[in-house]
């Protein structure tokens, strides 16, 4: 059996969850199975030719059209008991939109702080996120951003709101270089502006210019995530591509809006992202070229459908996107960041960072980038010490079980020091 590089590639991707042992696993799969050999085979024809686009994978993970009506509306009409309230004055709003629109909705409680356990139900129930990855994101900012068990989605929480426990966490607005990073697509750079979490105006309206046509699509968001990688190198005194935050988290900030916020249909089962849902996504009024966010008051669209539930978005889903990205914009795969002044960006040897574990040149070789994104995870220092690394261990090691994955033992922290963007909070070691 023949599988060019490409096509092996994507076929580790597309078989990772069902793989016990590598490669042999994956082999077995793929010679038992045809239709899985021709899923990677028309996925590394889409995805090795540029013109097919940033969402090329849609065709790998969503190969049926699907769209069922009722499984897959989200009601926040009045009375459902997820119609839109403001958030109060005490109310943690913070960085993501998304999480925002829930808290909003009360599929996350409305003071913003929320358990572990309650992530995970409201990503997959609202949005379709897939168990694993909700499992791992939800994790994630408990280690990094909360008391392991619960976090917020703004800033620190209030004694009220979180307890004894729940103010040793700094939140997701205090989580900049751990899990909130430069070059958000709406948000600001936290060394430049001076905050991480307030929507910007001209940012939402450059998305929409890059957009065309009335519609946000994963190749404009893609495009639109190069120009504001640029544009903070160039800009930003303070500019840093961290080695989880930069590589992993960045990119995830643009690849959810549409693989979440996009409107499904039965003429649209892969979904349309509108300017109007996006705008309600991100609590923007007005209209093109008049614009005006509100800060605090995203919400769910009416008449929104979220994606098929037969095809949650999963981590290996994510990490297809990631590949794509990557192979479309080698730069995004850049680790390091501006030396003090703007446009002094120098990017670190991943070898030497990670002690020769990954290397630049094979990092898009196989499951690497996979490995190496979530890996890195691991490195950063929780808020709240006791207990943390271990339970992020394991969600960790949910994600990366079947990969087989070069382990990353430590990550050579020396390498950032240079970079004032990280100094200014180091998270590793």
């Amino acid at each position: 059996m023949h599988f060019s590089s490409f096509t092996f590639n994507l076929l580790l991707i597309t078989a990772a969850p069902f793989a016990n042992a590598w490669p042999t696993a994956i082999l077995q799969a793929a010679g038992n199975d045809p239709n899985l050999l021709a899923r990677a085979e028309e996925a590394a024809k889409l995805l090795a030719n540029r013109q097919a686009g940033a969402g090329a994978a849609t065709a790998l993970f969503e190969p049926v059209p699907i769209f069922n009506a009722k499984a897959q509306y989200i009601n926040v009409t009045k009375g459902s008991g997820h119609e839109y309230v403001a958030p109060g004055p005490n109310d943690l709003r913070g960085p993501c939109p998304g999480l925002n629109a829930f808290a909003n909705h009360n599929f996350l409680p409305h003071s913003g702080y929320a358990s572990v356990a309650q992530y995970i139900d409201a990503t997959q129930r609202v949005v379709g996120m897939g168990p694993i990855l909700a499992t791992f994101l939800s994790a994630l900012g408990g280690a990094l951003d909360g008391d392991l068990v619960s976090w917020s989605i703004g800033g620190k929480p209030s004694l009220a709101q979180g307890g004894i426990t729940g103010i040793l966490g700094n939140g997701l607005t205090g989580s900049h270089n751990k899990y909130e990073a430069d070059a958000s697509p709406t948000r600001p750079d936290l060394y430049q502006a001076g905050n991480d979490y307030k929507t910007v105006t001209a940012q939402f309206q450059e998305l929409i210019n890059y957009s065309p046509g009335g519609q946000v699509t994963m190749e404009s968001l893609t495009s639109f995530r190069s120009h504001r990688f640029e544009t903070q190198k160039a800009t930003n005194s303070y500019f840093f591509n961290g080695p989880f935050t930069g590589v992993a988290v960045q990119p995830a900030a643009y690849t959810f809006i549409y693989r979440f916020m996009a409107n499904h249909s039965a003429e649209n089962p892969a979904g349309l992202l509108s300017y109007e849902v996006l705008q309600s996504w991100f609590g923007v009024e007005g209209t093109n070229g008049k614009y005006n966010a509100v800060q605090g008051s995203e919400r769910i669209p009416e008449n929104w459908y979220k994606r098929a539930v037969e095809y949650p978005y999963e981590t290996t889903y994510f990490a297809a996107d990631l590949l794509n990205a990557a192979s479309l914009h080698p730069e995004f795969l850049e680790i390091g960041g501006n030396t003090g002044t703007a446009g002094s960006f120098t990017s670190v040897d991943i070898g030497n960072l990670t002690g020769g574990v990954f290397n630049v040149g094979t990092l898009l070789q196989g499951n690497n980038l996979a490995c190496f994104v979530f890996q890195l995870a691991a490195q950063a220092k929780p808020d709240i010490a006791l207990g943390a690394l271990g339970a992020l261990t394991g969600a960790i090691n949910n994600v990366i079980g079947g990969l087989s994955c070069p382990q990353l033992k430590a990550i050579d922290q020396k390498q950032l020091q240079k970079f004032p963007g990280y100094t200014r909070m180091p998270v590793y070691g």
